[in-house]
């Protein structure tokens, strides 16, 4: 085996893992920053624009969640940089593929292959990065990874202000392309070339049930990434609709995405560092956690003041930014024979929930007879209970040897 490992943040797994996050989450919200012109275009308004604008997003979720593994079996069968590689092939020809749908279904289509594509980037990067670096120094990597994909959605906010949506998707495609060039196969690590030789039920997706303390690690995994996509798939994404229903006028949607996506990357720095300075992977989860709650009961509150949104739009976003943490915890907590398609799946299920929550919101609305405020607060407190409740039951990672595999 060759135990050559990296002890600088600043190398080729890093580069490659965080570029090709940096397009993953610009392409990703790309639709939440172009839902409303890209849909008023096709010619829908009103609530048959909001509705299928939530349907487009359910539909590019649940291509992740079905891309998440597929990319995950593979690469823990043929190889974290195979699924590197075929990601961002695909979701450059959809995205390329979506600046000329002209009708709902074509897009529903072409979102769906972005969401299959876009799966195997972070889960593939995030274990290439941990497999390839020191254990002191595992944690650095993925911090850059994680800023760079906060970057990446920063960016995508600012697209809007700049560039019509059919081009924006282009573009997107092209620079897909452009990473695609750079990537190369000797990026493979020492770790996963071994367990290609002694490890069983490599890629098994099957196997992460096959015993209760493996599966509750993995759905307390996903449970623990859910509330950032309550975040931002539920509250941002709806926040033109949140300030109809409150009378908010001028509210600047695009602003209020890049201020959370900004306290992403901010929040993503932070606690990755924290982690590292407390060697603690759960008490700074706990911690960024309550930073977010804090941060959504404010926005709540603030409904009616249409300036304090955008504050509570990073501090919310800022809490959120526990997604560096999240990623390498979930990397840590399985053997290499499985490591990727459980982050792939992890994170690309914890992202898809957005499919669930969704008909779980509508469903609270309709049936409860209640506002979409009201919806969606009673949507958050589900969904930070159990988040809350699995971190509390799952233990710290910190320092633990990845050189390990699920028997």
């Amino acid at each position: 085996m060759d135990k050559k490992l990296y002890h600088s943040p600043f190398n080729i797994a890093v580069l490659a893992a965080g570029l090709g996050f940096f397009i993953d989450a610009f392409d990703l919200f790309l639709f939440n920053v172009y839902r409303i012109p890209s849909l008023k275009e096709l010619g829908l308004s009103g609530q048959e624009l909001t509705r299928t604008g939530e349907y487009l997003l359910s539909v590019q979720m649940l291509g992740m969640m079905i891309g998440g593994v597929l990319s995950g079996v593979i690469a823990d069968k043929k190889g974290r940089v195979t699924v590197l590689f075929g990601s961002i092939l695909l979701y450059s020809l959809a995205n390329i593929a979506n600046g000329f749908v002209n009708d709902v279904n074509t897009y529903a289509i072409v979102r769906f292959l972005a969401g299959v594509g876009l799966a195997g980037e972070l889960g593939a990067g995030i274990t290439l990065v941990g497999e390839s670096m020191s254990i002191e120094k595992r944690g650095y990597g993925t911090i850059l990874v994680a800023t760079l994909g906060g970057l990446g959605a920063v960016s995508a906010g600012l697209a809007g202000d700049f560039l019509p949506w059919r081009t924006a998707f282009i573009a997107a495609g092209i620079v897909g392309f452009l990473l695609l060039l750079m990537r190369v196969k000797s990026m493979k690590t020492g770790i996963f070339k071994e367990s290609q030789s002694v490890a069983k039920h490599k890629g098994s997706f099957l196997h992460l049930f096959s015993n209760r303390q493996r599966a509750f690690k993995y759905f307390a995994c996903i449970l623990m990434g859910v509330p950032i996509w309550y975040n931002v798939g539920l509250l941002i994404t709806l926040s033109p609709e949140l300030a109809n229903e409150h009378n908010i006028e001028l509210l600047n949607f695009g602003l209020c995405f890049i201020l959370f996506q900004t306290g992403i990357t901010s929040g993503d720095l932070s606690s990755g560092i924290l982690s590292q300075w407390m060697k603690s992977r759960k008490k700074v989860l706990l911690i960024f956690m309550s930073i977010s709650i804090i941060g959504t009961v404010l926005h709540f509150n603030q409904l009616y003041q249409s300036s304090a949104i955008y504050f509570t739009s990073f501090l919310m976003g800022f809490g959120c930014g526990y997604l560096s943490v999240f990623v390498t915890s979930t990397a840590e907590h399985f053997g290499t024979n499985l490591r990727v398609t459980v982050t792939a799946t992890v994170t690309n299920f914890m992202r898809g929930a957005v499919t669930i929550l969704i008909p779980l919101r509508i469903f609270i609305q309709n049936q409860g007879g209640v506002s979409l405020t009201s919806s969606l607060i009673i949507t958050g407190c589900i969904v930070w209970f159990m988040a809350i409740m699995a971190v509390l039951l799952l233990p710290d990672t910190y320092g633990k040897d990845l050189h390990f595999v699920e028997e």
